[in-house]
């Protein structure tokens, strides 16, 4: 088991097996790449010696025999894992991993471009560029840092920000606000008002998870469809979410939680109160062919994150470390789910390797209001 730091901020996962075979996953919590590396290695030893193929069983045991468990660290440590061998099972038998898993439900799914960055610039030219590329949606981030009560400014900005968006991409496109957390439950009261003549495709994290509990009616009520879950880990940490009555799409990171095995159960415990599924996926291509899998067979979902030109992707890009880059080929709006064996995509590991060399140590920027307290980013 071999783990690999590559530029922009991703982290690799190899498993070779004694027959030769190899599987990739894609262990990584963004900005905490060394720590998810040094849980990988520690899950090694009793991984070291099995049958790759018992992965249920895998599974169990490195989640529930640590006794401390859960958390983003050792949930995105065996999401690298789970992946890694459910990629090894299906090329044992020459099967994608959706055929493993009881046939894809679907051909395709829809997938969104990000436009803007952290601080959402030229939010228009680029939702227009998008849709010119193919794109039938687009999601951008909304409010720079807020405090808890903020000034009316700070709202007419992120309504100007997405007002131009809608009129640059007519009525038909979707767009996807992300909140990111950074706003407190009376701005988010505010915005989500602000927001509704515009008819969100969502609103992503109106609020910190934690924070969900004090805002339920307001989100109850909103017109518009709120998504959360990039920063929830586990079926456990789902479950008051989903049983809430507050949230309509959950976005569960198959890098972060758990894999395609925890992730296939979080995403049928949703089905059961009609609650959609939207992926979360600013990663590498590992970590999307993964998803893909799981989108093949969930039927409640409905669209799917991908990075391919996100602002995070300043030295590499989504498509750099495969061998087939035509596997993740966007047509009218849509991926097809991949048909190869396994997670179905070829990684380029020469340049997996030669890329690790330079490696990397991203971290998220800290910001800070103007009276100099701590921001959420």
């Amino acid at each position: 088991m071999t783990t690999f730091a590559l530029p922009p901020r991703w982290l690799f996962l190899r498993i070779e097996t004694d027959e030769g075979i190899v599987g990739w996953g894609e262990p990584v919590l963004e900005g905490r790449a060394a720590s998810v590396a040094a849980a990988v290695e520690e899950l090694s030893d009793y991984l070291i010696g099995k049958d790759p193929r018992r992965i249920e069983e895998h599974w169990t045991v490195l989640y529930r025999a640590g006794f401390y468990r859960g958390g983003g660290i050792h949930m995105s440590a065996l999401a690298g894992i789970d992946q890694a061998l459910w990629d090894i099972t299906g090329k044992a038998l020459g099967v994608p991993v959706h055929e493993l898993l009881g046939g894809r439900v679907r051909d395709r799914i829809k997938v969104y471009s990000w436009i803007g960055g952290d601080r959402p610039a030229e939010t228009a030219a680029q939702a227009k560029d998008a849709v010119e590329r193919g794109f039938s949606a687009v999601k951008m981030n909304g409010p720079e840092e807020l405090q808890y009560l903020d000034s009316r400014d700070k709202v007419e900005k992120v309504v100007a920000n997405v007002a131009a968006v809608r009129e640059a991409v007519g009525p038909d496109i979707g767009i996807g606000v992300d909140f990111h957390g950074r706003v407190h439950r009376p701005m988010a009261r505010v915005l989500l008002d602000a927001l509704q003549p515009f008819h969100l495709m969502f609103v992503e994290e109106p609020v910190l998870s934690e924070h969900v509990d004090g805002i339920a009616d307001v989100l109850r009520n909103s017109a518009t469809p709120i998504a959360l879950g990039e920063r929830l880990y586990s079926r456990w940490d789902f479950k008051d979410v989903i049983t809430s009555g507050v949230v309509d799409i959950i976005q569960p990171d198959l890098s972060h939680a758990g894999g395609i095995t925890e992730v296939r159960k979080i995403a049928a415990m949703a089905e059961a109160y009609d609650i959609a599924v939207a992926p979360h996926c600013p990663l590498g291509p590992v970590a999307l062919a993964a998803c893909l899998q799981l989108d093949a067979v969930a039927y409640n979902a409905v669209i799917q994150e991908q990075s391919l030109g996100i602002h995070y992707n300043t030295s590499n890009d989504l498509l750099d470390y495969i061998a087939d880059p035509t596997v993740f080929a966007y047509d009218a709006g849509s991926v097809a789910i991949p048909q190869g064996p396994g997670l179905g995509i070829e990684v380029n590991e020469d340049y997996v390797r030669e890329r690790a060399a330079e490696g990397h140590r991203w971290r998220n920027p800290v910001w800070r209001h103007t009276d100099g307290s701590f921001a959420e980013w």
